[in-house]
């Protein structure tokens, strides 16, 4: 967490150097836990272009951000594999990049993206470790960290245009984006899920333990807001996990690790292993409730 979120990574901002340098140290992180590589070419980074003319309001947007190249992102993945439930994949993700540098300004011009979403990369990273000890699920887990979400997504369209898995196979997706602060809207200890009742999903991870409750700022739209979305518009169940109190700090240079409250974190993060190691194990699958699958019926669309 202070590796990523520090002033040497520059922000990790969307297909930069910086963002690449994330990814290596997640790769970096998978390779020594042993786990398979799920990127390009038997390694554990996939590449991807960026268009180089992007739309209008994103070409508006990087404009608040430093000028730099941004023609490629980067993704890293990492597969544990099932010891007996073969074709069916619990997927855990996160976005790697923030916003990067600013244009211009005084003082502090680095967007440190400590809470948003370098928590989420380190929950990925630590139930990694976590999952990775001792005896093997039965299910195959993806870890997925991607790259470019605050631009457009871009990693997780080419994970899905060249995923390590048939997309076919992914049981569910849970996405980790900002977990680093507790909401006040929510009791004390407790994580929110978004697209709570449009699947079964968040109700059964929280019958086996986990402190999941519905997403209490459904006017925000978060559940089509991060990276599940994508991953949602195939069909594939998947939600975001966050506790995200529409704070001060999202997107400003003042999201910085000394914002963390890493008793929360820390608990929440070790709140979901258990629930997520009886996923990976069971023959649980969750669905769609009725009307709520985003492929067959998109929600409104993103502000």
């Amino acid at each position: 967490m202070d590796f990523l979120a520090s002033d040497a990574l520059r922000g990790r901002g969307s297909a930069t150097r910086d963002e690449h340098i994330a990814a290596l140290f997640a790769a970096s992180q998978f390779q020594a836990l042993g786990l398979e590589p799920g990127g390009d070419h038997g390694s554990y980074i996939q590449k991807a272009p960026v268009p180089a003319a992007l739309p209008p309001q994103l070409q508006k947007y990087l404009s608040r951000f430093e000028n730099t190249q941004r023609t490629e992102t980067w993704n890293a993945i990492g597969i544990l594999r099932g010891s007996s439930i073969p074709g069916e994949t619990i997927l855990l993700t996160a976005h790697l990049d923030h916003l990067g540098v600013a244009a211009e300004g005084k003082g502090d011009v680095i967007y440190n993206g400590a809470d948003d979403d370098a928590s989420g990369t380190t929950a990925v990273l630590t139930l990694a470790h976590m999952l990775a000890t001792g005896k093997r699920p039965k299910r195959t887990i993806v870890f997925a960290l991607f790259g470019s979400e605050e631009i457009g997504g871009f990693g997780n369209h080419a994970f899905l245009d060249h995923p390590p898995v048939p997309l076919s196979q992914i049981v569910a997706n849970l996405e980790f984006e900002m977990i680093g602060r507790p909401d006040p809207a929510v009791p004390p200890g407790t994580l929110w899920l978004t697209g709570y009742t449009r699947s079964d999903l968040g109700p059964e991870l929280a019958r086996h333990g986990a402190h999941l409750v519905n997403d209490p700022h459904p006017d925000q739209l978060f559940f089509q807001r991060s990276d599940n979305y994508a991953l949602a518009r195939q069909g594939i169940i998947a939600h975001t996990v966050s506790s995200f109190g529409l704070h001060h700090d999202y997107h400003k240079t003042s999201d910085e690790i000394r914002t963390i409250d890493f008793n929360h974190m820390t608990s929440a993060i070790a709140s979901m292993a258990g629930p997520i190691r009886w996923l990976a194990d069971s023959e649980f699958k969750p669905q769609w409730n009725q009307r709520q699958n985003p492929k067959l019926n998109p929600p409104e669309a993103k502000p």
